[in-house]
This record gives structure tokens, C-alpha cells and sequence, in this order.
């Protein structure tokens, strides 16, 4: 994938997530946010044509993988709470 490719893949993900106006009554309100744009995202990638050189596969595996890492992210904070003082 190009850089170029991965600006717009990012793009498109901050867009999501600066569209969504929910408002979470759960913890970690931006991991959350971040996750449902992520989905988004990921959704909107798979509605589209399929012929696009293999990089709309390939933004879709990186979407996966930045899905992955917030849940880390999110799963660490929960476990290391106490140790934060919250």
C-alpha cells in the first residue's frame, strides 16, 4: 500500500469518527469512538468496488489490525486501572 493510500485510508477514518456524535456513557469515551470509526470505515471498504490494485484488501487488513489494537488498548487500561489511581 502507498503512502498516498494510507493517507486516505486515514483520512477516511478520522472522518468517520469525527462524524459519529454519540455520546458514550462508557469508559475510555475516544477508544470507543476511535473503535466505531474504525467499523465504519471497514464497512464502508467492503461496499466499495472490489477492483481497486489490492489496496482497498489492504487497507481492510490494516483496519483489522488497528481494530485489534485499540481493543488491546482498551483491555490494558481496564486491567492497569488501579495501578493509574482511577
Amino acid at each position: 500500500m502507498t503512502r498516498k493510500n494510507l493517507v486516505i485510508v486515514m483520512v477516511a477514518v478520522c472522518l468517520s469518527v469525527g462524524v459519529s456524535a454519540r455520546v458514550w456513557a462508557e469508559k475510555q469515551p475516544h477508544m470507543q469512538s476511535a473503535l466505531e470509526g474504525l467499523k465504519k470505515a471497514k464497512a464502508q471498504l467492503e461496499k466499495a468496488e472490489p477492483d481497486k490494485g489490492g489496496h482497498r484488501v489492504e487497507a481492510i487488513k490494516l483496519i483489522d489490525q488497528a481494530i485489534q489494537e485499540v481493543k488491546a488498548g482498551i483491555e490494558y487500561d481496564n486491567e492497569h486501572k488501579d495501578q493509574k489511581g482511577r
